[in-house]
């Protein structure tokens, strides 16, 4: 993305809109880094990725503990993990992730990314989701070094994108 990409004052069911429209688009082998703090809705948005693609979103809870959960529907599976308690880079490879990172069939999906940033695929599609002044809204913003998937996202997205 020449710039990053930003969309403003998403309510829960905006956040399910933008999920279910980047679902339509995204190649069948991506990495997700989810970036925000504590109560931004990192597994909010996994969970309506979850569900767009149609797994029950009760069946995705946040991996802090479990560190990983696979869920398929149809031939996409969906690789969820959580970076919070990896005490660094080297742990977070001891897991396995680069087979994950590889598997055609797979979105990785990662929360607190930014914590193993050094070992994320370069095509990575960045999403930082930050709270809004009215807690129930957030901002989410876009960024990636893979232009191919820039315009993708740019291309599914640009109805939610303001105008101007």
């Amino acid at each position: 993305m020449k710039s990053n990409l930003v969309i403003k004052s998403l309510d829960l069911a905006g956040l399910q809109d933008l999920a279910a429209r980047l679902v339509r688009c995204l190649p069948k082998r991506l990495t997700l880094g989810l970036v925000g703090t504590l109560g931004a809705g990192k597994t909010a948005f996994v969970q309506a990725i979850s569900r767009a693609i149609g797994v029950d979103a009760a069946d995705v809870t946040s991996p802090t503990f479990t560190l990983l959960q696979s869920h398929r529907s149809g031939d996409q599976i969906l690789h969820h993990l959580d970076a919070y308690r990896v005490v660094d880079e080297d742990e977070f490879l001891e897991l396995g992730v680069e087979e994950l990172f590889d598997d055609e069939q797979a979105w990785t999906l990662i929360e607190w990314a930014d914590r193993v940033e050094g070992v994320m695929p370069r095509e990575t599609l960045w999403l930082e989701l930050r709270i809004e002044e009215q807690p129930d809204l957030r901002t989410v913003e876009f960024r990636t070094s893979d232009s191919g998937l820039a315009r993708v996202v740019e291309t599914a997205l640009r109805e939610m994108m303001p105008s101007g």
